[in-house]
């Protein structure tokens, strides 16, 4: 029996456990990446664990989330990871020089290695044929220290790609299809592949838009072969040496298949407020819209944004909508400002945004109250704009191009016969915003600069052998980390401060959680299906850790965010019986009387809701390892116990 491309890549990297699905599988790590509103914080831990040097082949520090700086946190932030960089061997890529994941696959990525990033948009490094994973920032650290990053081996599923996409669909189209039959959480513990003849017809950006928003799915990653598509646009980065041929063998067993005709598809929407819920412009064509976003790691290259600037050119942004348009990176920049496209652009009335992630998190560009803003994006969760009741749907850059200029949903088929855009045999290649690290041997001189809104790490403690604590919060389904932690403007500075932004915690969903759950002192959240969808922010349970929630019991988590509270050292416990989520209400004290001993052996969790004297059964699924750094307390205390 053959493999698939991503089983040839763990088959490579594997440094214990069996690539059998569903087992603990630990992975040796080439490149990680970080961007700076997870970034202080990983570099925090990093420092917790004593390790002079990083041992990966090569570690990134992006500056491209908290770039607007209304206060000097962000600054401050921006300026300690650049110190903590050139001392412990990262480089640093500086603010301007564009988004992590956009630039790392133009200057960075390599078909066949292993990355992870403390963003849960990393698999975008799949449309070059990396096994790039979303983690938390302390497993990100770890892994800069030298250490296995850790997964659940997940199954395979292949999306045959067929036929070729019609003048004006574009790869946006095909992955929110696969939304539409996959859904937000069909991905949870599967590995997403991409074959068949289509995949020769999509370019490496085209690949990448198509793996980054795989996010979305929920999966642990996405990834496309390394063909000669990947070799030409590596060749034009001046990287043709990093180019290495990958592909699934043709007996390769695959756990699911899904077929995608790309001549039938048409300019699709996700509309609010969920990636998957998706439906043809079509269907939504003369609503009236107010905002246009273009740009993020998902739709921000070079392609994408000269199709943009052909749309634009010689005409004028409807009355009422604001167009915003980010490029990608400094690269992308700098060559449309060269060619003139950025010329159109500007002439059409668009607002040009600095090379960063911008609007995507909330970080500016909020839509009016109750406004329809039509973005390039990868999610559209509710609040996540900075305007709580903004109306965010998610479309490809011709569809938001063509209905800026006419005020409406519009097909952009209606265009005409679609421009012949192809990608430029040579990029513009300037590393300057690119910082390497100080040699070894001035390392030790290199002095690491802390603002006063840098906190350490929450403390921790190992697991007790029992816990009693009130029901803090009860939520329902589909609770995303921008519901648990919010990003936007204000929050995002706070990201290096645990105890101020603790305070904003789940604050979307209840306002008085926060002060409620200080008070408490130790609490428990109840949730629903698919708890934790979204980021990979560890914040979501870093914030919850500081409030003193010691428990998280739903009816389903999403893997990264179940990671982020493993390595926080609070409980992920999951219903035996779903239905046993109606049992518990808010206020409610709960005990778990025997939860040492029966996390130490891998049995299920006794729950007494001793409000209604109900017993509720639940499992916390843990591999021995996992096991282990519950009871120690939290990945930072295991590492450092386990060093």
């Amino acid at each position: 029996m053959g493999y698939t491309i991503a089983q040839k890549i763990i088959k490579e990297h594997l440094v214990c456990g069996e690539m059998v699905v569903g087992n603990d599988i630990g992975l040796r790590i080439d490149q990680t990446l970080t961007q700076d509103a997870t970034g202080t914080m990983a570099y925090i831990e990093y420092e917790a664990m004593g390790i002079p040097r990083v041992k990966t082949e090569k570690s990134v520090a992006y500056i491209d989330h908290n770039t607007l700086q209304t206060g000097f946190e962000n600054a401050d932030d921006h300026r300690f990871i650049q110190s903590v960089c050139k001392k412990h061997g990262i480089y640093f890529s500086r603010p301007g020089n564009g988004i992590c994941h956009q630039v790392h696959l133009e200057r960075f990525g390599k078909p066949g290695k292993t990355l992870i990033g403390s963003d849960s948009h990393t698999p975008t490094g799949g449309g070059i044929g990396m096994l790039a994973i979303g983690a938390g920032g302390l497993d990100v650290a770890v892994a800069m220290g030298g250490g296995a990053y850790y997964i659940t081996m997940p199954k395979m599923v292949r999306v045959n790609l067929t036929g070729k996409l019609s003048p004006w669909v574009s790869a946006k189209d095909i992955i929110l299809a696969v939304l539409r039959v996959m859904s937000v959480k069909g991905g949870v513990g599967k590995i997403v592949e991409y074959g068949g003849e289509g995949v020769k017809t999509l370019t490496v950006p085209e690949r990448a838009t198509i793996t980054n928003m795989g996010a979305e799915l929920g999966a642990t990653t996405s990834v496309f072969p390394s063909d000669e598509i990947t070799r030409e646009f590596l060749k034009a980065q001046g990287r043709e040496e990093d180019y290495t041929e990958l592909s699934a063998d043709a007996d390769a067993v695959y756990d699911e298949v899904i077929e995608i005709n790309l001549s039938e598809l048409e300019p699709l929407a996700a509309c609010p407020h969920s990636p998957d819920n998706v439906k043809p412009i079509s269907e939504l064509e003369g609503k009236k819209i107010d905002q246009v976003c273009i740009g993020s790691c998902t739709n921000s290259s070079y392609l994408d944004l000269m199709r943009v600037a052909h749309i634009l050119k010689g005409k004028t942004v409807a009355d009422g909508v604001s167009l915003a348009i980010a490029p990608g990176s400094k690269q992308v920049f700098n060559m449309l400002a060269m060619n003139g496209a950025l010329a159109d652009m500007i002439a059409a009335g668009a607002r040009i945004l600095e090379s960063a992630c911008g609007p995507c998190i909330g970080m500016g560009q909020s839509p009016n109250s109750k406004g329809i803003s039509l973005r390039t994006f990868n999610r559209n969760f509710e609040g996540r704009s900075g305007t709580a009741d903004g109306q965010i749907y998610l479309v490809s850059p011709e569809t938001a191009a063509v209905s800026a200029l006419a005020g409406v949903f519009t097909d952009p088929r209606k265009l005409g016969p679609a421009a012949e855009i192809e990608l430029p045999e040579k990029f513009l290649i300037n590393d300057n915003m690119v910082i390497a690290p100080a040699p070894v041997e001035e390392m030790d001189n290199v002095e690491i600069l802390r603002g006063p809104n840098i906190k350490e790490y929450p403390a921790t403690s190992p697991l007790t052998e029992s816990i009693e604590a009130s029901c803090s919060l009860k939520v329902g389904d589909n609770i995303t980390t921008d519901h648990i932690m919010p990003a936007g403007a204000k929050i995002l500075p706070l990201r290096s401060n645990i105890p101020a932004i603790s305070q904003h915690c789940f604050t979307v969903c209840d306002k008085e959680f926060p002060e409620r759950a200080k008070t408490l002192g130790k609490s428990i959240i109840v949730g629903g299906e698919n708890y934790g969808q979204g980021s990979s922010r560890e914040h979501a349970a870093l914030a919850p850790l500081f409030l003193g929630v010691k428990a998280v019991l739903v009816k389903s988590f999403a893997r990264i965010h179940k990671s982020n509270l493993i390595n926080a050292g609070i409980l992920p416990l999951t219903f035996q019986n779903t239905a046993d989520y109606d049992k518990i209400k808010l206020g409610d004290m709960l005990e778990l009387p025997d939860v040492k001993k029966e996390i130490a052996e891998g049995s299920a969790v006794t729950v007494v809701n001793k409000t209604t004297g109900e017993t509720i059964v639940a499992d916390c699924e843990l591999s021995d390892r996992t096991r282990a750094i519950i009871l120690a307390g939290g990945l930072l205390d295991y590492t450092k116990e386990n060093s």
